[in-house]
């Protein structure tokens, strides 16, 4: 066999399904359950989806917290592009990768007194949380923050701990967890994907 045709004929790893859409929603079940039982008075909950993927996330706890409890929570959402320690953007320097889309945020509530649960995808370094809390911060001082992910796929870099996971996915660095949801990629499901450049966000 020619080198090329050997070339060829090496299949890429595929992705591995962790999660169907299934198990989402029971993950997503479980989590608004929990935040339920934790926080005795819901009006002073909120819960803020991290763009993303964590706002409609946060968008199926609230509706679920509702569903169960009759409470309409407060929602918002939060872009954390310019918070991020990998964006250089803020100083004037040429980025060092291709830089995220800069979306909205929307807290259209006070948020003095009250815990905030920050929503995201996946747990990671850290990094993205620690830019949200900064992120948070600048618009006002909640009481308490929460964290809620569907994924914690470990390497901390930061001493950052979710208060409400759905799955602990052990990874390597040559891996990545990819979230797809209905309302951003047209299927619920969690994939364990083999990662030739290594990302050091999240």
């Amino acid at each position: 066999m020619s080198h090329r045709a050997h070339e060829s004929a090496v299949v890429a790893p595929q992705p591995k399904v962790l999660l169907d859409d299934e198990a989402i929603r029971r993950t997503l079940s479980r989590i608004a359950h929990e935040i339920i039982e934790r926080n005795v008075d819901l009006r002073t909950v909120a819960l803020v989806g991290i763009h993303t993927r964590g706002v409609p996330i946060a968008q199926r706890l609230r509706r679920l917290i509702e569903e169960r409890c009759g409470e309409e929570i407060a929602l918002g959402q939060l872009d954390i592009t310019f918070y991020r320690d990998d964006v250089h953007v803020r100083a004037g320097h040429a980025p060092r990768r291709a830089q995220p889309l800069v979306r909205d945020t929307k807290l259209d509530f006070e948020l003095e007194g009250r815990t905030v649960i920050l929503v995201d995808d996946v747990l990671y370094t850290g990094r993205t949380i620690r830019a949200a809390i900064d992120a948070l911060f600048e618009y006002g001082r909640p009481e308490r923050v929460q964290l809620a992910v569907i994924a914690d796929r470990g390497h901390r870099e930061l001493p950052i701990r979710p208060d409400y996971v759905g799955k602990n996915l052990p990874t390597t660095r040559g891996e990545r967890v990819q979230v797809e949801l209905l309302e951003v990629d047209e299927i619920d499901r969690v994939l364990l994907v083999p990662d030739t450049e290594e990302r050091d966000v999240d």
